[in-house]
């Protein structure tokens, strides 16, 4: 059997197309570069212009290779999730200079399970309102929010929600015009198959997810859910510091999508 011999530049070819592909976005940050062979195959080239190439990737910080697991496209820059009392996912990101983006991904109207019941002051097995949705920051997945709402509070918010209406404006048309977060809690896992796939990350890299409760300003509670959050993609950041002009914006940010 012949054996691919590599000219010194074969390495070279490597790296400049999987750059672009990186750059281009082909390559999505957290997805896994093809195996060594596959690669070998694609290019044809030997195995140690491919080493090469992918060394020169890490160098660049493009690339990372996680022992036992394979290499991964880096995480863009990593995303300061602020939680407050008026947290909204739009201005979060708009502030930093990123664009937010959301899509539908499925909804019910169900009997609320007893933990969502006891969040929402609902009696178990009061119908409920179940809505999925991945949230992301420049095109990139950063989180996936599985949220519950009363439903005879809110008459037609699924239907928003399949129409692609986002969160305040929904709740504003039933007279909640400001919201504020009741409690946030925070704790760490890995994702399920179903989670990492969505989030477009590997199901061995930890996520962050973030248990909360909102009301409206009676204290109301008006909405329950269970944030997932790419680990290496955001760092959340408490802050309880004042802020007059951000909650000025809250207030007028309708479009924005509550997470």
């Amino acid at each position: 059997m012949m054996t691919k011999t590599s000219s010194p530049s074969d390495w070279r070819t490597v790296e400049t197309c999987l750059t672009a592909e990186i750059r281009d976005g082909q390559l999505s940050p957290g997805q896994r570069l093809p195996p060594e062979p596959a690669l070998m195959a694609r290019f044809t080239v030997g195995r140690h212009s491919v080493r090469r190439a992918v060394a020169a990737l890490q160098a660049r910080g493009l690339v990372q290779t996680l022992q036992g697991s394979g290499t991964y496209v880096r995480p863009a820059a990593v995303l300061d999730y602020r939680l407050s009392e008026r947290t909204r996912f739009s201005r979060n990101l708009l502030d930093q200079g990123r664009e937010p983006s959301g899509r539908f991904l499925r909804g019910a109207e169900l009997p609320a399970p007893p933990e969502v019941a006891e969040a929402l002051g609902l009696t178990p097995g009061t119908p409920a309102l179940n809505i999925l949705r991945l949230s992301f920051a420049d095109a990139v997945p950063v989180n996936l929010s599985d949220a519950w709402y009363p439903a005879q509070r809110f008459p037609g918010m699924l239907e928003a929600w399949e129409a692609g209406q986002g969160a305040s404006d929904v709740l504003a048309a039933h007279g909640v015009e400001d919201y504020l977060r009741l409690r946030s809690t925070i704790v760490t896992r890995l994702p399920s198959a179903e989670e990492a796939s969505w989030l477009d990350q590997p199901a061995e890299h930890p996520v962050l997810v973030v248990r909360k409760v909102d009301a409206d300003l009676r204290g109301v509670p008006i909405a329950c859910s269970e944030t997932i959050w790419a680990g290496e993609r955001v760092q959340l950041l408490v802050d309880n510091a004042p802020s007059p002009a951000g909650e000025a914006r809250g207030r007028e940010e309708k479009t924005d999508v509550d997470r």
